[in-house]
């Protein structure tokens, strides 16, 4: 097959990450002022590339991200797939230093490859990478997409990069993300390469 190029952002920030809050697949929020500018620098930065597709998870954070390019006509499909982690019932709770101990706990866990664990009866890593491959399955499978762009979420960004890249899946962590970051992966045909890792030059006018 052709190289099919993967573009991969986390979502615009949000109140919730300004205000130090949990998120997860349970709380539909929006972006706010300063995701709405990181939006716009990453259309003005991006906007040259012949995108085939978008794919959004189904929380509306992420096709906020992406509303330009969706604007311009590009076709675009919300994935329940791409959905964030769930973080049980710590999400929407504002930082909390006995909660913060379980979520590090938990972390230390995962990289201890105790990949079942969960936050909050939550999702567990292993639990998001195998709806994640459901989904990539279905980009993989448009063959006449070369080029698409993916609208995800930071844990998830980090579980998905790493089993694409074939990287245990405890080292989720190496890949580090921002608000409105972006990868780029190539698939050749039989694996997958990085080309950005985490990049924000996009947004470096803000």
């Amino acid at each position: 097959m052709k190289t099919k190029n993967i573009y991969m952002i986390r979502h615009g920030q949000t109140d919730y990450n300004l205000e130090n809050k949990v998120q997860g697949r349970g709380i539909d929020s929006s972006i706010n002022a300063t995701g709405r500018r990181q939006a716009v620098e990453f259309f003005q930065s991006y906007k040259h590339i012949s995108f085939d597709k978008i794919y959004t998870s189904e929380l509306k954070r992420t096709k906020e991200s992406v509303q330009s390019f969706i604007a311009n006509g590009i076709p675009y499909e919300a994935l329940n797939g791409l959905d964030e982690i769930s973080w049980g019932k710590h999400e929407g709770q504002p930082y909390d230093p006995i909660m913060h101990k379980v979520y590090l706990d938990t972390v230390a866990g995962w990289e201890e490859g105790n990949l079942d664990l969960s936050v909050g009866e939550g999702e567990s890593p292993k639990e998001v990478m195998l709806r994640q491959k459901e989904a990539i399955a279905t980009i993989m499978s448009r063959k006449e997409e070369n080029n698409v762009l993916i609208a995800t979420h930071g844990r998830a960004m980090r579980i998905l990069i790493c089993w694409m890249l074939n990287y245990p899946l405890e080292k989720m962590d190496v890949f580090e993300h921002a608000n409105l970051c972006l990868y780029h992966l190539q698939y050749s045909g039989n694996s997958y390469s990085i080309v950005k890792h985490g990049s924000t030059s996009h947004l470096s006018a803000m």
